[in-house]
């Protein structure tokens, strides 16, 4: 189908094209130079001592899991209203996920003070999502985190570059995740990045992403080594040059990117203010700093209760917007039936996750395309409240 309005576009250009061309130029197109460099303009930018490149953000939760040091019997607190590969990560060392609630209609990150209803003596790390880009109030996160010994992972994946109080969303926790698919704020297809500020973290990192070697192709290519140790158990998780390279390229862009994306939700809120459509602020304003800056990157709405969303999603693809949701909560999947049992309802999450609509956010979405959103969506409400 050919959209009028597409839920998501990517921008490449000039600049894209000729940066992909480069490493087929230097001959080399693994992990090597490029991705170095993308690891050093990204770390700068997000204000961390470190910034390593993976193959995907779900391998980067993976790692970060390891990192953690959480393994089999441990728990591990993390939002139900998210991606499923936040909940898949704690899985895949053998933990399992204990899920929390939504803040409420107005904000739905974590709900923070629940946090502390789900920790048992398993509980080992939280994960916080910053859901649509908006920050999680991580002050307080921390410090519930030192009163009981927990890791602290930041799931970024909706946030490059949000800042909270001047510090951006993947400085705060002892380990960022980043993603680079191809609807995010920056994209190259695939892609993401692991961010912490200990040293040692990062080295042991930086190992496993390549199988655990001591060593990776380009220092031999380049005379630095000869042969390598295998040190521990690892994977492949590298990100080549050819992504890098598109990243680091859109890395560039991101100033203009987020610039966008802000007159698009302005632009949003401006024509749905007064309607019965629900624009949530997720506290923003109570927590931010005067320098604080947003990178938005879904318009999360939410219609009125009771309305049928299949009917309203049915009537915007008539008019040729696409939609989404975003997303059913995971503990509701089969393969996490039974998670959280007994620690605390989650229906506050369950009733709005019912209720949200994504509508199209991308920076060369026309203030003109986001009043064709919002006519046919209040259209489509009215016509469902009657």
């Amino acid at each position: 189908m050919q959209w009028r309005v597409p839920l998501f576009e990517p921008d490449f250009g000039p600049i894209e094209m000729e940066a992909v061309m480069q490493p087929l130029r230097d001959q080399w197109i693994t992990m090597g130079e490029t991705t170095a460099r993308l690891e050093a303009k990204f770390a700068e930018r997000c204000g961390v001592k470190h910034a390593i490149a993976i193959n995907n953000c779900t391998a980067a939760l993976h790692l970060a899991m390891i990192g953690a040091g959480v393994g089999p019997g441990d728990e591990v607190i993390v939002p139900t209203l998210t991606f499923v590969a936040t909940a898949n990560a704690v899985r895949y060392v053998g933990a399992e996920p204990v899920f929390c609630d939504s803040a409420g209609p107005h904000n739905l990150n974590i709900d923070v003070e629940q946090i502390t209803e789900r920790i048992t003596p398993r509980t080992k790390a939280v994960i916080v999502v910053h859901y649509a880009g908006f920050p999680v109030n991580m002050p307080r996160v921390l410090e519930i985190a030192r009163t009981h010994g927990l890791v602290v992972v930041e799931d970024c994946a909706h946030a490059l570059f949000s800042t909270l109080q001047g510090r951006a969303c993947g400085s705060w926790g002892v380990l960022g995740c980043f993603s680079f698919f191809g609807n995010k704020n920056i994209t190259c297809g695939e892609g993401g990045m692991l961010t912490t500020n200990d040293d040692d973290l990062a080295a042991r990192m930086k190992n496993m992403r390549s199988h655990g070697m001591t060593t990776v192709t380009l220092d031999r290519f380049k005379g630095r080594a000869f042969s390598y140790d295998v040190i521990a158990h690892g994977y492949n998780y590298r990100m080549e040059d050819l992504r890098s390279a598109v990243a680091l390229a859109q890395l560039g862009r991101l100033d203009g990117f987020l610039a966008e994306r802000q007159r698009v939700r302005d632009r949003y809120q401006e024509l749905l203010a007064g309607s019965p459509v629900t624009v949530p602020d997720f506290d923003w304003e109570r927590i931010r700093a005067p320098q604080d800056r947003m990178g938005h990157h879904i318009m999360p709405v939410l219609l009125p209760s009771g309305v049928d969303r299949a009917k309203i999603t049915d009537r915007l693809k008539e008019a040729g917007v696409q939609s989404s949701f975003h997303y059913p909560p995971v503990h509701r999947f089969t393969a996490f039936a039974g998670c959280s049992l007994g620690r605390g309802s989650l229906a506050r999450t369950e009733a709005l996750a019912a209720r949200e609509l994504t509508l199209p956010m991308f920076p060369t979405l026309t203030n003109e395309q986001v009043g064709l959103v919002c006519g046919a969506l209040l259209e489509a409400v009215e016509r469902a409240t009657a």
